[in-house]
């Protein structure tokens, strides 16, 4: 298939939803197949005579969002190829609907306004961290769904962005505000809502050995007191007193939690994030995550999303070790299309402070690629900060200590979670990526600074996966801790809120910092997404060179186009030797794609010096012929 067929087969161009249904059109008919499927998984869940009724239900709310969709719409998706879904096209931008403030008529249309001045051609996706109103938590305790936040724009606003970029919705779906109207008519005793959450009569009532059980994110009570109509009601709360646990044993919390994510596709999500989604099945006298339910859940969303709106992806956030992340990709084709990677930041980050990339290697030839429809998100930074749990069982517990100490040197905070012991555990640094590589007071030139930075990102870049980057990324920030003190909230070290003018301003110096990052990290990504080498689906061959380096042969779907990848981690200079046999290579030439320089084999070997920092994506000079031929 040529790139142009792949093109039309896949066709991005957007089709918003009509926003009243249409009954005129036939009405969905779901296939046999389907509905046996998701009676089988809601008789897991429940007992057959709730799934029977809650089977019907469902298909009511699937056939009424179908008649949302427009016929042009549903025509694109009988030609749509899952395999083709994410390609080397794909570059997500993290961000805030507010982290811009300008004079434009709302901070998401500053954001756009900033987008397509900026990205436009290198980012196609937009992650939009929770838009609605919320009490706290900076948009992640919701209060209600189906509203966008008046102090950040409207669905106007975002229906824009949808027009030129992929959007990426937050399903916060693990949780609601203490103050959302579902809390609320619980505690006016509504009979409707009376088991949408967990709940106690006293704390007592969860034993002391059914806490120590509970895996915990945060140090805070997993059990808030809440005066209700009828006395005092103890609620679940993983995250905090304001964030009350969704109970999914009831049917309706899972039906509404549906119709909710329809509505986001309805609105314009091209991915949906389900947000700590790992903690979505309470179960006292277990951990309290990864339950088997959980997981039954997930596979009944990827049913509703494969059937009804099989271009829209869903990944999913769960910051926990290695191996239990992977197992949301389920057999790779009937849970998350994505899982974020969050052993990446870590290991990064690790080889740089130690200038050795050998655990970085040893653990990228691990990778899988689980099926042709599911990859890794490979973030950097976001606007949490640095995870920790991921590589507990990948670095030792000195390296760890020292990336710790190192990153506090570089004025990061670091944020704990409660341990089975009852003890308090690192759980994620809290620095912004820049401050990370960079450390504050440094005699060093502005330009080793921005080097070694875009060095670190050009990882996330080529490594297999689609690559992510937070907007506190493109300018370099640094992490402000007098917000922290203000605020008392270690995340808020890279939640700073800018002033677009003065970023233009910036961007307009060709000497600044954010003008250097804007045009390196522009020039990588403009190469990136041109080259089917690096798409998702593309092989990808760690090489052990030289602990000095991170190294990988990225090859296309079509085995035609091949992309030698080598970054020095190190701030001296570095000389490898790469045996034409290693990679299975008899190409004499090769091109860096990057500096425009051609490379030569000598006795069968690539030598190869790389200066502090260096980035170079070489391709066989025989390929680019042959490329460029096909293009005239």
């Amino acid at each position: 298939m040529t790139d142009e067929m792949k093109t039309k087969t896949n066709d991005t161009t957007k089709t918003l939803h009509n926003p009243e249904p249409d009954y005129t059109n036939p009405i969905l008919k779901i296939p046999e197949e389907f509905l046996e499927r998701m009676h089988d998984r809601l008789r897991f869940l429940y007992s057959e005579s709730v799934a029977q009724t809650t089977i019907l239900e469902l298909e009511r709310i699937l056939q009424v969002y179908y008649a949302h969709k427009p016929s042009e719409q549903i025509e694109k998706e009988k030609i749509f190829d899952p395999a083709e879904r994410f390609t080397q096209k794909d570059v997500i931008l993290i961000t805030y609907g507010d982290l811009l403030r300008g004079k434009e008529s709302s901070p998401l249309a500053t954001l756009a306004y900033f987008c397509d001045k900026y990205l436009k051609g290198n980012i196609n996706t937009l992650h939009l961290l929770p838009f609605f109103p919320s009490s706290s938590d900076k948009g992640f305790s919701i209060i209600d769904f189906e509203t966008v936040d008046p102090n950040l724009g409207s669905w106007h606003d975002i229906e824009d962005l949808e027009n030129r970029y992929q959007l990426m919705f937050d399903g916060v779906i693990n949780h609601v505000s203490s103050k959302a109207r579902w809390f609320s008519e619980f505690l006016n005793q509504n009979p409707y809502y009376k088991d949408f959450f967990f709940t106690f009569n006293s704390r007592e009532e969860l034993t002391t050995e059914q806490r120590s059980l509970i895996f915990r994110p945060r140090t805070s009570n997993i059990l808030t007191e809440f005066q209700s109509l009828k006395g005092a009601v103890y609620v679940w709360t993983t995250f905090s007193p304001d964030q009350i646990d969704l109970n999914f044993k009831n049917p309706n919390v899972l039906l509404r939690v549906i119709e909710t994510l329809l509505s986001y596709v309805r609105h314009g999500a091209d991915i949906i994030r389900l947000d700590a989604v790992m903690y979505l099945w309470e179960e006292p006298g277990t951990n309290c995550i990864h339950l088997e339910q959980t997981h039954e859940i997930i596979k009944l969303f990827r049913d509703i999303l494969n059937m009804v709106a099989p271009r829209v992806a869903m990944i999913t956030e769960t910051n926990v070790a290695h191996d239990e992340i992977i197992a949301y990709f389920g057999n790779g084709t009937d849970e998350a299309q994505i899982v974020y990677n969050f052993a990446l930041p870590p290991l990064v980050l690790h080889s740089f402070y130690t200038e050795n990339t050998t655990i970085l290697s040893t653990w990228a030839k691990s990778l899988m690629n689980v099926s042709n429809c599911a990859t890794y998100f490979n973030f950097l930074d976001s606007h949490d900060g640095i995870g920790l749990m991921a590589v507990r069982d990948i670095l030792e517990k000195e390296d760890i200590d020292h990336m710790i100490e190192k990153a506090k040197e570089h004025g990061g905070c670091i944020s704990h979670k409660t341990a089975e012991d009852g003890s308090t555990v690192p759980y994620e640094i809290n620095i912004t990526w820049y401050s990370a590589l960079n450390p504050m007071g440094s005699d060093e030139d502005i330009h080793l600074h921005v080097k070694r930075f875009i060095a670190s990102r050009s990882i996330a870049l080529v490594i297999q996966g689609i690559p992510g980057i937070y907007l506190h990324s493109l300018f370099g920030t640094r992490g402000n801790q007098e917000v922290v003190k203000e605020t008392k909230d270690k995340r808020a070290i890279n939640r700073t809120i800018v002033d677009v003018d003065s970023i233009i301003e910036s961007m307009n110096d060709p000497s600044s910092k954010k003008s250097l990052i804007n045009r390196d990290l522009g020039r990588l990504i403009g190469i990136r997404i041109k080259k089917r080498a690096f798409h998702p689906n593309g092989d990808q061959q760690i090489l052990m060179l030289s602990q000095s380096v991170f190294a990988v042969l990225r090859t296309s779907p079509e085995l035609d186009q091949h992309i030698l990848t080598i970054t020095n981690v190190t701030d001296k200079e570095c000389r490898i030797e790469i045996p034409m046999s290693d990679i299975g290579s008899s190409e004499s030439r090769w091109y860096d794609l990057i500096e425009r320089k051609v490379w030569s084999v000598e006795d069968q070997k690539l030598i190869i010096t790389l200066q502090p920092y260096d980035v170079m994506w070489l391709q066989p000079s025989g390929e680019l012929v042959h490329e460029n031929h096909e293009t005239d």
